[in-house]
């Protein structure tokens, strides 16, 4: 990273990432989200390839010196959230905005991009950029990329994301699993519907979904060892038309997070045999739908260590954490198991700018100060893995 004027790029960062707030856009229809990301990287003299898993983005800088191939990650779309901030920059579509830092994420990539650009004739091997649409919903677009040959090639990759949590300056990663799985259901019950005053005639769907909200709750606290996280939640339960009729039927929707596969499995069995049960227990029918989405995220060992290492080297050790597990959950998930790799979360908030809200929240921010760093230990562990290719394997001795 030697004496390059990061300060000096600072200005287009935010340029980028204040562009791409006003002009958010939803997953898989990140479209003019993909050709700003185009623009920008044919304008560096990247070699770029659009419409990659729908709409994603891929640009390869090839150095001048022979070595591995190292990925770098970013993902691009917003969320279906009405922005409440009152700047400048705030989105300018109904009901869409960057809630959740992929703007800034973005931006730095972009920042990543022009610095190994301008550096080719000092770099050994090949970097490989992936602009990602589609993060927010499930299945993801980590999986169409790799379908599309994103890690063709690839000898390890590295992501970020800018975590308002964090104070800002601050970074934070951590071996093995940091994130949850994710999987999602609906409950269709349906029973049999009447009159309120003549309950011993119908099939109450309403009871039925009451009593099963209480009995997948004993999932988690009387099946799954207690020494393993675990989260099942409903978040919605529908049913009913007016206050004296016995509705027929009656919807529940909820989401299962773990940090492994085999109390996954355990979640979904039992889930399945419970909510079957209780159905059947008062007469009424059920349809499952269970999804199953993004895998545990689980960073590598010998990566997790390099981000140490460099991260305080960079940084300063004061600056760098442990992250304790999470349950919200990511699909750069899908790339590390494929290749060895490692997730960061880089402090964006600051109490100071009033910058506190949670992701995901309508008036959600960054400080954009988070927008360096992040490219910064993006290039930094690039740049270190790429050293040291010729020695020893970093990797060897934790596997």
């Amino acid at each position: 990273m030697g004496n390059y004027n990061w300060e000096a790029l600072f200005p287009d960062m935010v340029e980028w990432r204040r562009h791409l707030h006003r002009n958010p856009e939803l997953s898989y229809q990140e479209h003019n989200t993909m050709k700003f990301i185009a623009d920008q990287l044919i304008a560096f003299g990247i070699d770029t390839q659009s419409g990659v898993g729908d709409t994603g983005v891929i640009g390869t800088i090839k150095g001048s010196l022979p070595g591995k191939t190292v990925a770098l990650r970013a993902d691009i779309d917003a969320l279906p959230i009405q922005d409440e901030k009152e700047c400048e920059y705030a989105s300018q579509v109904e009901g869409v905005m960057h809630a959740c830092g992929h703007d800034g994420h973005t931006a730095g990539l972009l920042a990543v991009a022009r610095y190994f650009s301008e550096n080719r004739d000092t770099l050994k091997g090949e970097i490989r950029l992936i602009f990602q649409p589609g993060e927010e919903v499930c299945p993801g677009g980590a999986l169409k990329m790799i379908a599309a040959g994103a890690l063709e090639g690839v000898d390890v990759i590295y992501g970020v994301h800018l975590w308002s949590p964090l104070p800002v300056h601050t970074l934070a990663s951590a071996a093995g699993p940091i994130m949850a799985s994710v999987d999602d259901f609906v409950i269709d019950i349906t029973g049999k519907g009447g009159h309120g005053g003549i309950p011993h005639v119908t099939v109450d769907s309403v009871l039925t979904g009451a009593q099963l909200v209480v009995q997948l709750q004993s999932i988690v606290s009387r099946n799954v060892n207690p020494l393993q996280p675990a989260v099942l939640t409903i978040g919605t339960i529908n049913s009913g038309t007016a206050k004296n009729i016995i509705a027929e039927t009656c919807r529940i929707t909820g989401t299962v997070r773990t940090f492994d596969e085999e109390t996954r499995a355990v979640i979904r069995k039992r889930f399945e045999e419970v909510t079957q049960h209780t159905c059947a227990m008062n007469g009424a029918t059920v349809e499952i739908d269970y999804m199953m989405g993004y895998p545990p995220l689980v960073n590598h060992a010998g990566e997790t260590e390099r981000f140490f290492q460099v991260a305080k080297a960079v940084f300063g050790e004061e600056q760098v954490q442990v992250t304790p597990p999470m349950m919200p959950a990511e699909d750069f998930s899908y790339y590390v198991q494929q290749v060895p790799g490692c997730f960061i979360f880089v402090g964006a908030g600051n109490e100071d700018k009033g910058i506190t809200y949670p992701h995901h929240h309508p008036r959600f921010d960054i400080d954009e100060a988070a927008m360096l760093n992040a490219a910064q230990i993006l290039v930094s562990m690039a740049e270190n893995y790429l050293e040291q290719q010729d020695e020893i394997p970093f990797l060897e001795k934790h596997f």
